[in-house]
């Protein structure tokens, strides 16, 4: 119906609906229909109007971070005259004191760090505190669940030094000694280490300690055996990737995939998560969600081709592992680069469909806290992997420069 384009603003929130879709072809065509009307209609219009609906399809309300965007909301009020009220002061005031409560949580991750030695005695590994706890800061906004985030700074920055590991600096020997030490998670695996391999497994074997007796000692439930699976699932995929790039071999796509949506390292954040929130702890949770449900599964295919996609690394990091767009090109030689990226871009969006689905209308008894979670680290993975011609990440500066350095 063309008379249904005559105002932008309904335009605007038939787009917004239209990205909580669960899998409706309805909604689908609405997106496309949407999209199309609303580019289309830049041509002609002021340039702050070009501006907000380009932002808007940038980052759709449900894709996107709330609090930064009620952030920016709150700049773009300061300045137009006479729309300062209570609530938008208490907005301000709010985000004041959460913001000096996350520089302090930042601040004792910076120091937990700096005293663990890893930084100095690991000279190849990313060294990079505020970029793993703006990612805590994001999945578990909540101010009450301030240990829970300084805790899973902690899980992140282990995650990124075991990839650099495997991805970097150790060869496939002294990989296959690591991943055999991780499977045995014993203090005695260390012995036929090489050093640099020595003092990461001890920071990581006490770390997962200290995490179980704070979540054994707030919730009475011991978890560090669904912990130790997490860390072992994990090495064991960064070890499959290193064999693959050992060896030169591209692997099929779809077993790229399963592979990649663990070495992604999503589900041992939220396998983390879910045991320190310590909210729904029953046997059936734990053993579902060990074996990475939907609600775990989705964010992490999103995470892992959002990061395929923007086919730069981290600055400090020269290693290569592979990407699904190299494995989908090899099986379908006909295809175009920009028809493989096409194809990945539906692949992200029938992820969001899946986590939608599960977000809106499972039936399990994860609690809303870890559901809530689960999404926030898929709306957190377009902002750390939106690389520029630069290989820097302008969105993911702007985030932290409007939530932890900037002034209300």
């Amino acid at each position: 119906m063309t008379s249904l384009t005559e105002k932008i603003d309904g335009m605007i929130s038939l787009f917004e609906a239209s990205n909580l879709n669960t899998g409706e072809n309805i909604l689908h065509k609405a997106n496309i229909f949407a999209t199309d009307y609303l580019k289309s209609s830049m041509t002609y219009m002021e340039p702050d109007s070009v501006k907000c609906i380009q932002q808007t399809l940038d980052h759709p309300y449900h894709m996107s971070l709330q609090r930064y965007k009620a952030r920016q909301y709150l700049n773009h009020q300061r300045g137009e005259e006479g729309r300062k009220g209570v609530i938008q002061e208490l907005a301000r005031t709010d985000f004041v004191l959460i913001q000096s409560l996350h520089r302090k949580e930042l601040n004792e991750i910076t120091c937990w760090w700096k005293n663990l030695g890893l930084a100095q005695e690991l000279r190849f590994a990313r060294d990079q505190s505020l970029k793993w706890y703006t990612w805590s800061m994001t999945i578990l906004p909540n101010p009450k669940f301030s240990k829970y985030r300084i805790a899973l700074t902690k899980v992140i920055s282990f995650i990124y030094l075991l990839d650099d590991i495997y991805d970097v600096h150790g060869s496939l020997d002294e990989l296959h000694l690591f991943t055999k030490a991780i499977d045995e998670w014993e203090i005695s695996a260390i012995d036929s280490l090489p050093f640099y391999m020595r003092i990461c497994y001890m920071a990581l074997y006490n770390t997962t300690d200290e995490i179980t007796q704070m979540v054994f000692k707030e919730h009475g439930w011991n978890p560090i055996n669904s912990l130790t699976k997490s860390w072992i699932a994990l090495c064991n995929a960064f070890m499959v990737e290193a064999k693959w790039f050992a060896h030169s071999r591209v692997p099929m796509a779809d077993d790229y995939m399963r592979n990649g949506t663990i070495s992604c390292g999503v589900p041992v954040v939220l396998i983390h998560i879910f045991f320190l929130l310590g909210q729904g702890l029953t046997h059936d949770n734990v053993n579902l969600i060990e074996s990475y449900p939907k609600l775990i599964s989705s964010p992490a295919k999103i995470l892992r081709l959002w990061d395929d996609l923007g086919s730069a690394k981290d600055e400090n990091q020269d290693g290569f592992d592979g990407s699904y767009l190299e494995c989908f090109m090899k099986e379908n030689p006909y295809c175009s680069g920009q028809g493989a990226r096409d194809h990945v871009m539906l692949m992200i969006s029938k992820a969001w469909e899946e986590l939608n689905k599960e977000c809106f209308f499972s039936s399990s008894s994860f609690s809303q806290d870890f559901v809530m979670a689960c999404l926030n680290m898929a709306r957190m993975v377009k902002v750390m992997y939106s690389y520029d011609d630069e290989q820097k990440l302008p969105l993911l500066e702007e985030y932290i420069n409007l939530l932890l350095v900037g002034k209300v």
